[in-house]
């Protein structure tokens, strides 16, 4: 694998502990894929991936386990409200998600994390291009 980047979003700053909830990490992998781990969430939930699914990118099912983006699109929009902003709807969240069998909108999936970023109201954070 090629290059990783990471961020952190907790204690209401980026770089901040993941500890302290909501916290929110952002793992970007070759601009492909971005892993996105959200605190809190409900039981079973709190990942989803923009870009690519592992599974789908590296064409093998092992890669990441199965995404209920219906669920998680609604989880994240309530996760967005606990960072104070009301009006996340499921389904601009699930238009960024990666989708199993389908090709993502964006090239580089940096641009979709600065959409996602965007949609909920958080700063871009130093480092990530888009």
């Amino acid at each position: 694998m090629g290059t990783s980047e990471k961020f952190q979003y907790g204690g209401g700053q980026w770089g901040g502990d993941l500890a302290a909830t909501p916290s929110l990490a952002i793992e970007v992998q070759d601009s492909d894929i971005a892993v996105i781990d959200y605190r809190p969430a409900p039981e079973g939930l709190g990942r989803f991936y923009l870009g690519f699914q592992p599974r789908d990118l590296y064409d093998d099912p092992s890669e990441s386990e199965p995404v209920d983006v219906e669920a998680e699109a609604e989880a994240f929009a309530t996760w967005a409200e606990a960072i104070g902003v009301d009006d996340v709807q499921p389904k601009e969240v699930r238009r960024l998600m990666a989708i199993e069998g389908e090709e993502p909108e964006d090239t580089f999936v940096e641009e979709t994390v600065v959409r996602l970023l965007r949609l909920v109201g958080l700063s871009v954070p130093k480092g990530l291009a888009g």
